[in-house]
């Protein structure tokens, strides 16, 4: 009844001046992705866009740009060169709402690039990895195509669909993108310490992947209940779930039950979430609801940042104002967390760049970006301690954080700040 066809032939139905969508972080469909960007030559003006994600982007070459161009919900290291080059642009938005501008049609999309597991005998794949906006992009689009991999995890929750919700299918098994976590630093260890003490028994957590979040992962073993209700699921979790240090009983949103809207990590975390009833992958306007994060007591927060001015603002996105990254889920989890019955959001960053410049600042880079407000801002931690800004004035807020700040750097931000 239902046939699969090739990638090239599965792409045919993408025309000139189409918006396409693509399944963000390791679920992007890399055999479709190749067909598209194949057709270059046929095509002019296609939109594509999408979260970050991982794995080559061929579109974005700028020899392609009267063909295609990428319009980034969060600008990841493979398309972040668009931005210059003039064959790409950024659209601000928080997690929570991307799903909302596809249902709202103010992003109608016309055709979905996704990827998902085998069907089940019963017909129902499985977005595996990643159902983010990946839903309402389906649920909205004019054309769905899917890349049907035995590779890609069948995970429990909201991303199950049936293959008759599928317009066309091809099969293609391939190893998803794997991304391994950096080795740890001196910086990030202190950090990490840091941050296990804000932690209590039974908290919930909401964390990502990179050096700082494993470092305060391992220094977990000990605590005793903790819940997950996470944007992003990474491999660093799962020893503590295995040794029951993880068990969601606490949390009151999905209780018994790790919650995530997408996961990325090695072969290790994609075998570890196949088939596990104890991993809920959801919707993120469900995952990074403020309404839903708040419910859960004690939710631990931990993002992190570019840069923060000396009054608490958090630049996350940008370098000056050259996008980075995005807005993402920080403000969902930071609002959330600071709602929540004995919550902590968190801003964890190394008090230097990898060239040795100061990340507290005085004031911010002209043009930079505030993703996290000083009016949302709780705790500020560096290698060097711990600022709570929480209820605190500008003056409170100078002095905390220039203590956290690098030594050598300490003296010129205050003077910088109150000479100005």
């Amino acid at each position: 009844m239902y046939k699969a066809i090739s990638a090239a032939k599965a792409v045919e139905i993408i025309k000139s001046g189409d918006r396409v969508y693509i399944q963000a972080a390791a679920a992007a469909p890399s055999a479709l992705i190749d067909a598209m960007t194949q057709r270059h030559s046929e095509l002019k003006n296609v939109e594509i866009c999408h979260l970050h994600t991982e794995g080559e982007a061929p579109y974005t070459n700028p020899i392609y740009q009267e063909s295609f161009c990428v319009n980034s919900f969060f600008v990841g290291g493979n398309v972040r060169h668009t931005l210059k080059k003039g064959n790409g642009s950024y659209t601000p938005v928080f997690l929570s709402e991307l799903p909302l501008l596809f249902k709202r049609n103010i992003i109608p999309i016309d055709v979905a690039l996704i990827q998902v597991s085998p069907p089940d005998k019963h017909g129902y794949c499985s977005l595996g990895v990643s159902v983010e906006a990946t839903l309402a992009a389906i649920s909205q689009a004019k054309h769905v195509i899917a890349q049907i991999n035995s590779f890609m995890p069948r995970t429990h929750g909201d991303g199950i669909i049936h293959i008759s919700e599928l317009d066309t299918f091809v099969e293609n098994n391939s190893n998803l993108v794997e991304l391994k976590i950096p080795d740890s630093t001196p910086e990030a260890q202190k950090i990490g310490d840091y941050i296990a003490e804000l932690i209590d028994d039974r908290s919930t957590l909401q964390l990502g992947i990179g050096v700082i979040p494993n470092a305060v992962l391992q220094r977990l073993g000990n605590h005793k209940d903790l819940g997950l209700h996470t944007e992003m699921l990474s491999d660093g979790v799962i020893d503590l779930i295995l040794n029951d240090v993880i068990n969601s009983n606490y949390k009151r949103v999905n209780p018994g039950r790790a919650l995530a809207t997408f996961a990325l990590g090695t072969k290790r975390l994609y075998d570890y979430i196949d088939d596990n009833p104890f991993i809920e992958m959801r919707a993120a306007d469900y995952v990074n609801d403020v309404a839903n994060i708040r419910q859960n007591p004690k939710m631990i927060s931990i993002n992190s940042a570019i840069e923060v001015d000396l009054t608490g603002q958090v630049c996350a996105d940008s370098i000056g104002k050259n996008i980075y990254s995005g807005v993402g889920g920080q403000m969902d989890f930071i609002r959330g967390a600071s709602l929540s019955e004995g919550g902590k959001a968190i801003i964890a960053l190394p008090s230097t760049t990898k060239k040795g410049e100061s990340r507290i600042v005085p004031f911010l880079k002209q043009g930079a970006g505030v993703v996290t407000t000083r009016a949302h801002v709780q705790y500020i931690i560096t290698e060097y301690g711990v600022a709570n800004l929480y209820g605190k004035t500008i003056q409170q807020r100078v002095k905390a954080l220039i203590n956290i700040a690098h030594p050598n750097h300490r003296e010129a931000i205050e003077k910088a700040y109150f000479e100005s």
